[in-house]
């Protein structure tokens, strides 16, 4: 086996609870470089815990976590940023700060305590703020941006970082549908480019369209994994979600529909 055969980031019968309920149970999970995961299931089943655990910041209900090898609960967090990025699902901003100022945070890491930004650091967070279509904002002041900017910006900042491993929570939260696909574009880039990405996302199409793989959680502590094509279907999908969906021909590829009534109607 080559190094590159070893997953980057992997957990061994993991579990991820709140009080009172089991919401995944026994996860093995291997993220290997070049893949893009993505992560599916109705809120609250657990999709943004099983991220932070999987990110070393909160402990897991069993089992363990490992980057590259090493329990992650073990490891100095400042070599955890160096190879591992979390996306929140929302970021907040307290103080004003430039957008360029902001997308260098993801530096930090591979800085020195007492250095300052080297000209090399400025060039990724140009070539990072390029990437997301935001290059002409580097001198607005973050409390300016709308909702759609701050997230890609979110997501430069996270690029700057140049991790191995990308933990996205939503990462298209905020975007419209060209921004949405230019968002996935860079992180399917960035997988074929050797790094690996766990992403949860709500829509299933963009998962069928970028995923490698899918990771199913059904939020009582069942999942499911695996090749993109061969998991996602429709009666997989209408339990996954509780609500039928419906696979339709779209060119060359299906295109999954809630074909379900609105739940107040099926009350009724």
């Amino acid at each position: 086996m080559t190094e590159d055969d070893h997953p980057l980031l992997s957990c061994d019968a993991l579990g991820v609870s709140v009080p009172g309920r089991h919401l995944v149970e026994k996860l093995r999970l291997s993220l290997h470089r070049g893949e893009f995961v993505a992560m599916l299931g109705q809120n609250g089943v657990g999709k943004t815990l099983t991220l932070l655990t999987l990110a070393g910041l909160r402990a897991p209900d069993g089992g363990g976590v490992f980057l590259n090898g090493a329990n992650i609960a073990t490891t100095r967090r400042l070599l955890v940023a160096r190879q591992l990025a979390l996306l929140p699902q929302v970021t907040e901003d307290i103080f004003p700060a430039t957008v360029l100022d902001t997308a260098l945070i993801g530096r930090h890491p591979h800085i020195g305590r007492l250095h300052w930004e080297s000209p090399s650091d400025h060039e990724i967070v140009e070539t990072s703020l390029a990437a997301m279509g935001i290059d002409d904002l580097a001198s607005r002041d973050v409390l300016t941006l709308s909702g759609g900017e701050r997230r890609r910006l979110a997501i430069a900042q996270i690029l700057t970082q140049a991790p191995d491993v990308y933990l996205l929570d939503e990462p298209t939260n905020h975007l419209d549908p060209q921004h949405q696909l230019d968002a996935l574009h860079v992180f399917r880039r960035a997988a074929d480019n050797g790094a690996t990405i766990l992403a949860s996302l709500h829509d299933v199409n963009l998962a069928a369209r970028f995923a490698d793989r899918c990771l199913l959680l059904y939020g009582n502590g069942r999942w499911e994994l695996g090749a993109t094509g061969e998991i996602l279907s429709e009666s997989r999908l209408s339990e996954l979600y509780a609500t039928p969906m419906e696979a339709v021909a779209w060119r060359s590829r299906q295109l999954f529909v809630a074909a379900g009534e609105a739940a107040a109607n099926r009350s009724g």
